[in-house]
């Protein structure tokens, strides 16, 4: 049986996890198993059982989450040893020339931090949802986006995901070659949002 596709999340507000769960249909409609683990659940994990590994991760107030880099960090011999790709998801990336890994300020920090070098690498705008925000969060967000240019109706919820980048993206990860083979450059899989390796 072939080994399942590993697909690892971390998440202020869920959406990045519902992206996930958009790339797992994806990935089983085309016949592989998938495990979709929050990725500070994800240590006790034999990592060798995976096929492929991708990683999603949120950015609140300019950073992700500290465990994502110390995942990372911890095991990245075995993220380079098998198919491996990384997704940030931000609501800056709502902006046509700030929503590749290249070009998205918190994505492109990120991947140059780490030593890590995903094969497939994209970026994915989020989602906005006032109600669901405490008071502070809910003030903070939309100071930022007041200043950004964003919506800042404290009654709205926001969704600027374009789901058919994340299926394209999801056809990239089956689409990635071995380790040992020629590095994944794009093709057919929209290059201009996606990037592999992340340079």
């Amino acid at each position: 049986m072939a080994h399942p596709v590993l697909i690892l999340y971390s998440t202020v507000d869920c959406h990045t996890l519902h992206i996930c769960e958009r790339i797992s249909q994806v990935i089983e409609e085309l016949g592989s198993e998938t495990s979709i683990v929050a990725i500070d659940e994800a240590n006790h994990l034999d990592l060798t059982n995976f096929s492929r590994i991708v990683i999603g991760a949120s950015i609140r107030y300019g950073h992700h989450r500290p465990e994502v880099a110390a995942f990372i960090a911890q095991h990245q011999a075995e993220l380079e040893s098998r198919p491996s790709a990384f997704f940030c998801v931000n609501v800056v990336a709502r902006k046509p020339n700030k929503n590749t890994p290249q070009t998205n300020p918190y994505a492109r920090k990120f991947l140059q931090s780490i030593e890590w070098k995903p094969q497939l690498a994209a970026v994915f705008a989020g989602k906005i949802d006032y109600p669901r925000y405490g008071f502070l969060d809910r003030m903070m967000i939309r100071f930022i986006m007041l200043v950004t240019h964003g919506p800042t109706d404290p009654n709205k919820v926001v969704e600027f995901t374009n789901w058919s980048q994340v299926e394209t993206f999801a056809l990239a990860v089956c689409a990635l070659p071995n380790h040992e083979s020629r590095p994944y450059l794009g093709e057919p899989f929209a290059p201009s949002t996606l990037s592999a390796p992340f340079l």
